[in-house]
């Protein structure tokens, strides 16, 4: 008798995964069988996917709501799907994609459609992650040529700095005690230290 399993992922913990876990409802996949995780796809190397396919057996049907909650890589992708089709020998169902079904067709034709079908889904998948990064690239260069500064705000050096500053160095008081005098971090301080002795 196979069994049913559900493998649901979203990139980052702020992620929502019940569009998946609706989608998944109707297929009556035990609890115990549907593994779900809030990491990236950028690799196969995931805890709950790993144990996923620990407990694949032959003729068990693996859900996923669409191709890219599998991955993100083409290639990647391709090679998971002959191991868990191939090696594992079990079925998979691409909710989003119909004809991404390895239950129907068996026969030569069927796996060849199912095979065509992947690997332009994998490509247009990596292609479209790929065209986002390249417009990420060119709207950062656009925002600091136009002056725009990314990351965290330096912090104005305080005018007490001069004052605490003279107590650490006369040993008088730690460098952490001059951290929280300053109410900084104890490396903004000793960053402002060697700004102040190359001067």
């Amino acid at each position: 008798m196979h069994k049913s399993f559900g493998y649901v992922r979203v990139s980052s913990k702020d992620q929502n995964v019940e569009r998946q876990l609706v989608a998944m409802e109707p297929l009556k996949i035990p609890d115990k069988n549907l593994y779900v995780e809030k990491i990236s796809g950028k690799d196969f190397d995931r805890p709950q996917y790993k144990r996923l396919l620990k407990n694949l057996k032959r003729d068990d049907v693996l859900y996923v709501k669409s191709i890219d909650r599998l991955g993100r890589n083409y290639e990647d992708i391709i090679e998971q799907w002959r191991y868990i089709t191939k090696e594992i020998g079990a079925d998979i169902v691409v909710l989003d994609m119909p004809l991404l079904d390895t239950r129907k067709g068996k026969d030569l034709v069927g796996t060849l459609i199912a095979d065509i079908v992947l690997q332009l889904l994998s490509f247009v998948a990596q292609s479209e992650r790929e065209s986002i990064r390249q417009r990420q690239a060119e709207g950062i260069a656009v925002a600091k040529a136009r002056g725009v500064h990314f990351g965290r705000r330096c912090l104005k050096i305080p005018k007490t700095f001069e004052l605490v500053y003279g107590q650490w160095k006369r040993k008088e008081i730690s460098a952490r005690e001059a951290s929280r005098r300053l109410n900084v971090d104890f490396k903004t301080f000793k960053k402002w230290c060697i700004q102040r002795e190359e001067m």
